[in-house]
């Protein structure tokens, strides 16, 4: 594990073309890291999220992704993600390629990959018509009882980014609140990059938290208020204003190159 600055790691962990998997379901949204991916202006990359939300739509928006695999794309009660759209329906500012999923399908995919097998196998695509939109979806017959069943294939990103509340010292990392696909990515991936509120001596008391231990973790990033406008379970509580503002941003290709010039290209990382 490395302690690192998130210029340094977004540098050497999030190569032009890789596989990248941004994860945190509902909270610790790694924002801050996506911000720094927008100023270093990676291309073509894989992009990987269940649930994409806003940090995606301005990734997708500022050229940074050529395909995106993902379950349900929205901005969170308030409607769709506009870039996004944009990308899909008019290529614009790039063409971008679609493997879409469902939730369950996703954490089958991470499952699996965390896993090291090949794919992952569930009931929930049967009687659906997702398998005729995408063509990565297919079915086996089980061995044992004959039933055909569906399968994804296993998905393992060069490199998983969380944010988490804490660090310790030597690298352990501590998630508390929500946990949706963070530690499947994490197992999955080639190298895992962590942004976290804080590093400490040692962790409090949690209760129902998960740990990643340092030996799975390529390099920690101090990154306090990374997940804004996203919610840090015991930091600060998600800005639902900028969720409703975004909608109007994100609609107009020229205000929203306009933000992300002044709030995002403008500031600098540590």
């Amino acid at each position: 594990m490395r302690l690192l600055s998130l210029r340094a790691a977004i540098e050497q962990y999030v190569p032009d073309g890789c596989c990248a998997a941004l994860e945190g379901f509902t909270h610790l949204i790694p924002f801050a890291a996506g911000h720094e991916i927008i100023r270093q202006q990676k291309r073509r990359l894989h992009l990987v999220r269940m649930t994409p939300d806003l940090i995606y739509d301005q990734m997708i928006g500022m050229g940074c992704a050529s395909r995106l695999t993902f379950s349900w794309g929205g901005n969170p009660g308030v409607g769709s993600l506009h870039r996004l759209r944009d990308a899909v329906e008019q290529a614009w500012p790039a063409p971008l390629a679609l493997d879409e999923h469902t939730h369950a399908g996703m954490a089958v995919a991470y499952t699996a990959g965390a896993a090291r097998l090949p794919f992952g196998v569930l009931r929930g695509y049967l009687g659906s018509d997702l398998p005729t939109v995408n063509p990565r979806i297919r079915s086996i017959t089980c061995p044992y009882s004959g039933e055909v069943l569906a399968t994804v294939p296993a998905i393992n990103p060069d490199v998983t980014i969380l944010h988490a509340q804490r660090a310790d010292r030597e690298g352990n990392v501590a998630i508390e609140g929500i946990v949706g696909a963070q530690r499947e990515a994490a197992l999955a991936a080639k190298a895992l990059v962590v942004t976290v509120e804080e590093i400490v001596e040692r962790f409090p008391p949690m209760m129902n938290s998960v740990l990643l231990p340092h030996w799975v973790v390529s390099a920690i990033v101090q990154a306090p208020r990374g997940a804004w406008p996203a919610y840090a379970q015991g930091f600060y509580a998600r800005d639902n204003a900028f969720y409703r503002q975004w909608d109007l941003i994100s609609r107009d290709r020229e205000v929203f190159l306009a933000w992300m010039r002044e709030h995002v290209l403008a500031r600098q990382a540590a």
